[in-house]
């Protein structure tokens, strides 16, 4: 504990450099997944993935939440001890939630995989998760404690190092045992998830004993820890819950609303497979280093909120604001530029270019989404944030329900709907940060300059790509080409309209 705590824009950046690495082994691993099983069970395997985002929220998210906040809270103040006792008690508390949910799921696994899913080849990865959940709930508990001491390293080097074993572990089970029926394929692949959770979860509750140190003030009483850590759990676990539940139910109704809409059974899983598990991960490859944002702005405005210091979190806040417009903007304008090419290169799948552009727009606003609700959270908004993120959870089922079985439309419907409940959660989450804290709008710097930018240098990038293809170059060194021009066309844009990318992203902020 007596690492010295990293800035803010240090940890970003630190975090960052390990997310690329993480984020292009992931992308890696995803690919040869998706040449492995074929298309039908990456589906499968999309559907399943939501359940255990729903345990998560039942068990672990709101307690990690609560370990960042009061760790950096807690250590603002001097009060280590305290620190201590909140991990301690939210690791009982995760145990003590999982034990009856994991127990209902295992049971219950083959209802819920006939009636709620709609496909009873995803029990066996449902009875699976369940001791992946409680390993991923001890690595998150103790992760978000170094987060929230502003000890970026240790966590983020497990998390590369998890990559990797994961990487290893299913595609070495994939190889030995394949082929196989698609229910024990799915299995196989939460099997690996197991094992690499072991590492994980092993690396980084020795790494915390090992850096415990002296634990120093008077600690905390039981009841008060409680009450606080209850304080944030339940409305950040609420809207987890809320949130994937929502999810859930989406991924379960599409390819059934694709059935009713007289598309095949397997046709259907396959298209959901290619939008949820191939075009999604493949936009979300340039932007690693919104998490890494996220996981070191939280405790900040928490420390920031504990030493009643408002501007500095107003400050905080504008300018992640102002680096994630400026980096998600031309990344999304450039993927979908290459999307196509790069989508039938990887995953040998046409369709992955289909909604490219709606996609990279619902990324786009997702990013923005993402940072406003973390500032959110970071000022104690637990509940405004659940709020917001329940209904753009309603208004995308509404669409999937609506549009999805309507002949012509299909997985349109579901993209529309994507579309739409994104932009209401943008809009929501800035409105209640700017009534929140005051934060002053900055619509030029924060969206206009970083907008205009990304779309000259995507229209422009899009001409040169297809110029030099019909030339005969490669895709690939058309592509890496493109970027150079498209990189250097933007900075130059920005520049020209008074903004200065290096001082957006300095890092002492």
């Amino acid at each position: 504990m007596s690492e010295k705590m990293l800035s803010a824009g240090q940890g970003a950046l630190f975090l960052t450099a390990l997310s690329a690495v993480s984020q292009l082994l992931g992308f890696c691993y995803r690919v040869i997944l998706s040449r492995l099983v074929g298309a039908e069970v990456m589906g499968l395997y999309q559907l399943v993935m939501p359940v255990c985002a729903v345990i998560m929220s039942l068990t672990a998210v709101g307690l990690t939440s609560a370990v960042s906040n009061l760790t950096s809270q807690h250590l603002a103040l001097g009060n280590r001890r305290a620190a201590d006792q909140t991990l301690s008690t939210c690791l009982k508390l995760f145990f003590l939630l999982l034990l009856p949910v994991g127990t209902v799921v295992i049971l219950g696994s083959d209802a819920i995989s006939v009636h709620l899913l709609g496909d009873a080849r995803t029990q066996l990865g449902l009875i699976l998760l369940i001791p992946c959940v409680a390993l991923t709930g001890v690595e998150n508990c103790h992760k978000h404690f170094f987060y929230g001491a502003g000890m970026v390293r240790p966590p983020a080097v497990v998390e590369l190092l998890e990559q990797f074993v994961r990487t290893i572990a299913v595609i070495v089970l994939l190889v030995l045992f394949l082929p196989q029926y698609p229910e024990r394929v799915v299995g196989l692949i939460v099997m690996g998830m197991v094992i690499c959770e072991v590492f994980s979860s092993c690396a980084l509750a020795i790494l915390y004993r090992r850096r415990r140190g002296l634990l120093t003030g008077q600690g905390e009483a039981g009841r008060v820890r409680r009450r606080r850590i209850f304080s944030i759990a339940l409305p950040v676990g609420l809207n987890a819950l809320l949130g994937n539940l929502l999810s859930a139910a989406n991924s379960a109704l599409v390819p059934q609303k694709l059935v009713e809409g007289g598309v095949d059974r397997s046709a259907a899983v396959s298209q959901f497979g290619v939008v949820c598990g191939m075009t999604m991960p493949m936009l979300s490859l340039p932007i690693v280093f919104l998490g890494a944002l996220n996981l070191v702005m939280m405790p900040r405005l928490a420390r920031a909120c504990a030493l009643d210091r408002p501007a500095e979190a107003r400050r905080l806040i504008s300018q992640a604001i102002s680096a994630v417009s400026l980096l998600t903007l031309p990344c999304m304008a450039f993927m979908v530029v290459v999307g196509p090419d790069l989508g039938r290169a990887m995953f040998h799948q046409a369709g992955v270019g289909e909604y490219l552009i709606p996609l990279a727009c619902v990324m786009a606003m997702s990013c923005g989404t993402s940072v406003l609700a973390c500032a959110l959270n970071g000022v104690g908004r637990q509940r405004t944030v659940a709020a917001i993120s329940l209904t753009g959870g309603v208004v995308q089922l509404g669409f999937t329900l609506a549009l999805v079985p309507l002949p012509g439309v299909g997985m349109a419907g579901y993209v529309a709907g994507a579309a739409v409940s994104t932009a209401l959660e943008l809009g929501l989450c800035l409105w209640q940060v700017v009534r929140v804290t005051g934060l002053a709008v900055r619509p030029f710097q924060w969206m206009a300059a970083p907008g205009l930018a990304s779309v000259l240098a995507g229209l422009t990038g899009n001409l040169l790509f297809r110029v030099l293809k019909d030339s005969g170059l490669a895709p690939v060194p058309a592509g890496l080409a493109t970027l150079v021009f498209a990189l250097v066309l933007y900075l130059a844009s920005l520049q020209a309209q008074g903004v200065k990318a290096g001082e957006v992203l300095r890092l002492d902020w």
